[in-house]
């Protein structure tokens, strides 16, 4: 006896603009996972979501960063690389981009005596939360660190707050590669809030730090391809617009409507005024960037209002000082 099949309905659920080809990676093989060269010994992995990286050197594996969307497939990926080339598949090394789960819950997968590394900031917000699955970092830097593994070199950097108070640069200048996690989604528009950005300024400047490196290859930690010199710019048009385009409509909207609907009740009257100002701004950087970025129809709203309530807190404009 045959088992009916279950229909799913999904007709109350919005349409949204077509993915374009070119922000989409390579196909995952049966385990989830793709990985693939990037230059030389460097290596990236993927599940279409999240990204790693690691090197082989004569010291063993040095892993950049830890998903556990990506979890074991992890070592999976590593033991098919050094199976394929004849050198170990033991990790030795692994360097934090940050203190966030989503990149680093895969860490406890790993050797208690791996040697973990990051900012200074990552080791104390790691010992704050206090995750089994997130070992904190023993070993730290301030600004500037380059390791020296094996033969190989990577220059890490931290140039301030930005997605989060520790997250730096990983630049691989032998390979020529850089590696900033949560900042550019290359051929995507960034998720909820700028990429759930705790400093919009920071977030702002990091693409120019970025650019500022000698590179040709960008590992973005999200979704599913590689990105390049061109996907850091558009991004850092994109975002140049939505301030742009938040100063604007900062300029033009009129609350007063607002606060004579709803009297007394004064945080209606916010939520309608900001919800406005949001969609006033958002609006010309949607329509110029569907389809150039994916989801920018689905998440430049999100990320205008992040935007726009940064110019007002973090840089002041607009405020008004009562007579």
């Amino acid at each position: 006896m045959s088992t009916p099949e279950t229909t799913i309905d999904t007709s109350d659920l919005p349409d949204y603009a077509p993915v374009p080809r070119s922000a989409l990676g390579p196909a995952l093989n049966e385990q989830g996972y793709y990985v693939g060269r990037v230059e030389r010994n460097l290596y990236w992995v993927t599940d279409g979501t999240y990204q790693s990286a690691f090197l082989t050197t004569s010291d063993g594996v040095v892993l950049l960063d830890a998903p556990p969307t990506i979890g074991n497939n992890i070592q999976r990926a590593v033991d098919e690389i050094a199976a394929a080339n004849g050198v170990s598949n033991k990790v030795n090394y692994l360097v934090y981009s940050h203190h966030h789960a989503d990149h680093a819950g895969a860490s406890s997968l790993f050797d208690k005596n791996v040697t973990r590394i990051g900012h200074e900031e990552t080791r104390r917000l790691l010992l704050r939360d206090d995750d089994p699955a997130r070992p904190p970092n023993e070993e730290t830097f301030g600004d500037r660190r380059t390791l020296e593994i094996g033969g190989e070199r990577i220059d890490l950097a931290w140039h301030g707050a930005n997605h989060s108070p520790d997250n730096i640069i990983i630049h691989l200048p032998d390979h020529d590669t850089l590696m900033l996690i949560d900042i550019v989604n290359p051929g995507w528009a960034p998720v909820y809030v700028s990429n759930l950005t705790e400093d919009i300024p920071g977030y702002i400047e990091a693409p120019a730090n970025a650019l500022a490196y000698s590179w040709k290859h960008f590992i973005g930690g999200h979704l599913g391809r590689l990105g390049t010199r061109d996907d850091v710019t558009v991004h850092q048009q994109y975002m140049a617009d939505i301030s742009e385009s938040s100063r604007k409509a900062i300029d033009t909207v009129d609350p007063t409507r607002y606060f004579v609907k709803y009297g007394e009740n004064t945080w209606a009257a916010v939520k309608g005024y900001l919800d406005e100002v949001t969609a006033v701004a958002a609006a010309p950087v949607i329509e110029k960037y569907t389809g150039v970025l994916a989801a920018a129809d689905v998440f430049t709203e999100s990320t205008t209002f992040w935007v726009m309530e940064s110019i007002r807190l973090d840089l002041g404009y607009g405020s008004q000082v009562h007579p």
